[in-house]
């Protein structure tokens, strides 16, 4: 898929409002793109590309997708429904403070994300299998960490290090070099090095 930077425009730091980072990756056959809060919160941008599915990384962050009014309910101000996009929340912390097992999760959130398979029944009408978007509030710290972390567990040959992916999802990115220092932050990369070794066990285990 091509991407325009005129179609795309930029957020907020000159990053593109969506960033195309695997195209078909090779196990699930979806394209997986990042984006910040600008692009996570364009509906008609997501519907363009075909993304389906939002994976929000930030815990200081979150859309409200329900947009149905004849499945929607107002409850003390609080406006639930089925969304427009099946969303998934992993809720990160952008530095320190994410207990070891939250990048562990995250990586299995994004899989989930993938592989679950929606039951055919009215009260879940999202059951598109289209692209993923993975968002964190600028698209450049935890969003490219999650996504490097997935990238390096589901594609060890194409990526044998964490940082090999690291380095590819910065450049999908066009993260400038002079971020790359908190690009992701350090204490997520080494976050996600320990989740590396963690999924790698509970892999084994499921699959010995």
């Amino acid at each position: 898929m091509q991407q325009s930077e005129r179609e795309l425009g930029t957020a907020s730091g000159d990053l593109p409002r969506l960033s195309l980072i695997y195209e078909k990756h090779p196990l699930y056959g979806v394209d997986l793109f990042i984006a910040g809060k600008e692009g996570a919160s364009d509906l008609d941008l997501l519907r363009r590309h075909g993304i389906t599915t939002v994976v929000n990384c930030a815990v200081n962050l979150d859309f409200n997708y329900v947009l149905q009014p004849q499945v929607v309910s107002d409850h003390e101000g609080s406006v639930y429904g089925p969304g427009e996009i099946r969303y998934y929340k992993v809720g990160l912390i952008d530095g320190a403070g994410n207990p070891d097992t939250q990048m562990v999760a995250a990586h299995y959130i994004l899989r989930a994300a993938l592989e679950q398979v929606l039951p055919d029944k009215p009260s879940y009408p999202r059951r598109e299998r289209g692209s993923v978007l993975i968002n964190c509030r600028g698209g450049r710290s935890r969003s490219v960490v999650v996504v490097a972390l997935f990238l390096h567990l589901t594609l060890p040959r194409e990526f044998p290090s964490l940082e090999a992916a690291i380095s590819f999802v910065r450049d999908r990115r066009r993260i400038p070099a002079g971020e790359w220092y908190k690009a992701p932050k350090p204490v997520l990369v080494e976050a996600a090095k320990r989740a590396a070794e963690w999924s790698r066990v509970i892999d084994r285990t499921d699959n010995p």
